[in-house]
């Protein structure tokens, strides 16, 4: 299959979509997966696809057990993709865009409540105190800040020192889209990065530049590792929880309605685009009142 083509299609995401780097590694795996699988088909090249090869590569993510949310993604990365390619003339029409998407299920995000979020803190802290090390200032000044501002791990991990502004104790992140916001964070996150970023020098290396947080080498911290903080963390209060830094978002957006915020400002602290992807967390709201409802009242 043609390089050209994948070479060029890289160009149009970065410079017309202006996608993250995430994303753009999604949309390519996507791409890959339909070359391999029309390649196993016999397809040459890419002027002789078909609707039908695009069904058939779905169809077979879906006997291997891809999820529903995962085909309604695929769907949607290959579409932009044959759009693309009829524009430029890989192929002779949008063969893509008949494709429909299944209604997608949308699952409930996992959390953790209030007294689990306080009790993983103040673990982390203890642990902090005990350990004295850099690694575990910085641990808890993660985790801290992922619960305080609601933001991505990707957008954790591109923090530099300079987005930091300890006087109104705000972070700013770029997040999706390349859309930059400001997030607030509260006192013990930002007591939690003081004490990091006084410790910090120790792990700099000439790799670090002015990365806010950084793994053992001096490097930019990885999201996996980050992760693998989460999960420690997370299992130390509740052992059949293995939750990620996305949990703490979704943790921290359903904290914050459930004390009263509107679901405008929390839009905007998580940086959705869109109000409806906020709106999940008013479901989560609603599930736990009815659980403790059924558990409280004497005529459930």
């Amino acid at each position: 299959m043609s390089s050209p083509l994948i070479d060029q299609y890289r160009e149009h995401l970065i410079d017309e979509r202006n996608l993250s780097e995430n994303s753009i590694r999604a949309y390519l795996a996507d791409l890959d997966s339909l070359l391999l699988h029309i390649n196993a088909l016999g397809i040459a090249e890419f002027k002789d696809l078909t609707i039908n090869h695009l069904r058939s590569w779905l169809a077979n993510l879906q006997v291997r057990g891809a999820a529903r949310s995962s085909i309604t993604r695929r769907i949607a990365s290959v579409k932009a993709f044959t759009y693309w390619a009829a524009k430029n003339n890989w192929i002779a029409e949008d063969i893509g865009g008949d494709l429909i998407a299944p209604k997608a299920q949308r699952a409930l995000p996992k959390i953790i409540n209030e007294k689990e979020a306080k009790d993983a803190l103040s673990s982390l802290e203890s642990l902090a105190a005990d350990l004295d090390t850099p690694m575990a200032l910085r641990d808890l000044a993660m985790v801290e800040l992922l619960y305080a501002s609601g933001i991505r791990v990707s957008e954790l991990t591109g923090l530099d020192i300079k987005d930091l502004d300890f006087g109104r104790n705000t972070v700013r992140v770029m997040g999706k889209g390349a859309r930059e916001r400001v997030a607030p964070f509260g006192i013990p996150a930002a007591k939690a990065l003081q004490r990091w970023l006084d410790r910090r020098e120790e792990l700099v290396s000439e790799k670090s530049a002015g990365a806010l947080f950084l793994g053992a080498r001096g490097k930019r911290i990885d999201p996996r590792t980050v992760r693998q903080v989460v999960y420690l963390v997370t299992q130390a209060v509740d052992p059949t929880k293995r939750l990620g830094p996305h949990a703490l978002r979704h943790s921290a957006a359903t904290h914050l309605l459930e004390g009263g915020a509107d679901l405008r400002s929390v839009q905007e602290l998580l940086g959705h685009a869109s109000m409806a992807t906020t709106q999940i967390y008013t479901h989560v709201s609603k599930s736990r009142l009815k659980a403790v409802y059924k558990q409280a009242h004497p005529r459930p």
